[in-house]
């Protein structure tokens, strides 16, 4: 009778951004002080101390030039009754950053992503930055995904633990794990919506692509977090989400896919315990990936959505209408148009 969702979403903050787009030029350019690339800027004093790429995971002040940005978005969060439970910098280096919110029932948890993105938007305006929820602005460094932890209850008891089982999970929640991970290329189309998810979600970047659940390894799709023994703190984690999601969509789906496990007793399989970066071929080829573009996940929807529409929760009307305006306004405008990486790599055939 209540689901609970605790979502982590990640951003950027930058120093400054521009980017253009028309029939005869196209570019973006990013900065931020804290980037690597600006050791050896001249101009403005330079005093050192970047975030080298991927190096960014809770590093302690002058590395962190933006804990007390977060810690004014945090304090004006909790002002507004939205709880945070804690903040950190995120491994990207060029101000990637974390603000945790303590979990919440379904719309409420909606409610509270967009308060959040409108604080942090507004709050780094008013500091003279830029934030960002693009999930891949920089290459060849983590993108920023939105976790989304998930437990369902009934009658104020938890419904996801069971001692001593793996995981200390019940087998309600390895049903809930079979259903996220058979619908996950469906769900993708919901939850990491955008071409630019696509640049995050790739295999061998600690991004979370292997439709496997496991309690260790965070390129699972489904982790098992496992630093609280406390039966009530027990839950799963969805890890292939992203910031650009609409989190109304994106929790409302989540909760149909872990439902429709439940509801058909789906088997997720073995767990993933195994280090998943040093697998060789023959286990790779046994685990099933995410879909690698926004197409892909498109179709993996209309082919994959009458879980979804049980009680009339989505609609036939709403699923085609987000799969047209996508393949309309977001995939063909891209594919039909030169980047400018291909120039660097054809202009002189």
């Amino acid at each position: 009778d209540t689901a609970y969702f605790g979502p982590e979403p990640e951003f950027f903050v930058f120093d400054n951004v521009r980017y253009d787009s028309n029939h005869h030029s196209s570019f973006y350019e990013l900065d931020s002080a804290e980037g690597f690339w600006n050791t050896g800027a001249n101009g403005s004093p330079n005093l050192g101390y970047k975030i080298r790429p991927k190096a960014g995971d809770y590093p302690v002040p002058p590395h962190d030039t933006l804990m007390d940005l977060r810690t004014e978005m945090t304090l004006t969060m909790e002002s507004l009754g939205v709880p945070v439970e804690i903040h950190h910098h995120e491994v990207g280096t060029a101000g990637q950053c974390e603000i945790d919110m303590r979990f919440d029932t379904l719309t409420t948890m909606g409610d509270k992503v967009q308060t959040y993105k409108y604080v942090v938007r507004n709050t780094a305006k008013k500091h003279g930055k830029v934030a960002t929820f693009m999930p891949k602005p920089i290459y060849a460094d983590n993108g920023s995904g939105m976790h989304v932890h998930q437990s369902v209850w009934k009658d104020g008891q938890t419904l996801m633990y069971e001692k001593g089982a793996y995981g200390d999970l019940s087998q309600i929640s390895r049903w809930y794990s079979g259903g996220l991970l058979k619908h996950g290329p469906a769900l993708l189309a919901l939850a990491a919506p955008t071409v630019n998810s696509y640049r995050r979600l790739v295999p061998g970047f600690e991004a979370p692509v292997n439709l496997v659940y496991s309690q260790r390894n965070r390129s699972a799709a489904v982790r098992i977090p496992m630093y609280s023994k406390s039966e009530r703190s027990k839950r799963i984690e969805f890890r292939c989400p992203d910031t650009a999601a609409n989190p109304y969509l994106c929790f409302a789906a989540l909760l149909m896919a872990g439902l429709d496990g439940v509801k058909n007793q789906i088997d997720p399989g073995c767990p993933a315990d195994f280090d998943l970066f040093d697998a060789n071929e023959e286990e790779l080829a046994r685990i099933k990936s995410t879909p690698g573009s926004l197409e892909a996940v498109l179709e993996a929807l209309e082919d994959d959505h009458g879980f979804l529409l049980e009680g009339g929760v989505f609609t036939q009307d709403l699923i085609d209408t987000w799969i047209d305006y996508k393949r309309t306004n977001e995939i063909a405008p891209i594919a039909m148009r030169p980047t400018p990486h291909e120039f660097y790599l054809y202009f002189d055939v």
